[in-house]
């Protein structure tokens, strides 16, 4: 499955109120959304039609997030006026709820920077926040190189998933394996954890290493990536959804959700090939 149809699948099941996608180029992705949605790019360059409550930000992600009020577009008093033309959401939002439903991380190719766009990011999610990077799998050394030398790129990002695992193991960390260059999702963002900007500097010092990058066997063979479609098809889609609008926390829902989610993967994490 390529990753754009998984993004579209995705989009169904989750239902998200509000869409956040950091890299946007040509627009291709950001058209799937069809809810108020903000795309960041330094380096804008769409040529295809956008939904009408679509804010498209020309700025890197860090500038974005540095903003007073970056996510005041999902904000529900701004958009009164528009949402009396269009179908209503799932629950109605709260007036000065910012919170980021589903998110797309597809931004600079190297960890770090996605890393860092994840920690920018949890400030708005919530436990059933969708966050969605691209590029995790990529298909030998030279599409994994942090200095690009090749038509494809993918970067060093796929490293992120290790890191997250490392530092934080409470979250659901499940590579996806899409084409061309996997995806990852991420599930059960705790906003004010301070445990990745606390380690950032010596995780930074660890893992951005010159090229070539040392690719896990993992990554190159997709052992533990699990199958999209049996991603998009899974129950637990409706369970997160239901918990999100009727305002379950996440002491009592999260558990449930992290298990069926895990249970997708095609091995545990960390057993022997």
């Amino acid at each position: 499955m390529q990753r754009h149809e998984f993004l579209r699948h995705l989009h169904r099941v989750v239902a998200p109120r509000t869409y956040l996608e950091i890299g946007v180029s040509d627009g291709r992705s950001l058209t799937l959304a069809e809810v108020p949605s903000i795309g960041v790019d330094p380096a804008l360059k769409v040529r295809t039609r956008l939904n009408r409550d679509v804010k498209l930000v020309r700025a890197t992600s860090d500038e974005f997030f540095a903003r007073p009020d970056p996510m005041g577009h999902f904000r529900a008093d701004r958009r009164r006026v528009r949402d009396l033309f269009r179908p209503r959401p799932p629950r109605s939002r709260e007036q000065g709820e910012t919170t980021v439903d589903l998110v797309f991380i597809d931004g600079m190719h190297l960890f770090e920077y996605a890393l860092r766009d994840f920690m920018n990011v949890e400030s708005y999610a919530a436990w059933t926040s969708v966050i969605v990077f691209d590029d995790m799998l990529p298909r030998n050394v030279d599409e994994a190189a942090r200095d690009r030398h090749t038509k494809f790129w993918a970067g060093d990002v796929f490293k992120v998933v290790e890191v997250l695992r490392r530092h934080r193991p409470e979250l659901v960390i499940l590579p996806v394996d899409t084409q061309p260059t996997g995806t990852l999702v991420v599930l059960g963002a705790v906003p004010g954890n301070r445990e990745l900007a606390t380690a950032y500097d010596e995780i930074v010092r660890t893992w951005a290493v010159p090229d070539p990058q040392a690719l896990p066997v993992a990554v190159l063979s997709r052992s533990d990536a699990a199958d999209p479609q049996r991603v998009v098809e899974a129950g637990v889609w409706a369970d997160l959804v239901r918990a999100r609008d009727e305002g379950i926390d996440r002491a009592t829902g999260y558990d449930r959700i992290r298990d069926q989610m895990m249970s997708l993967a095609p091995r545990p994490v960390g057993a022997t090939t």
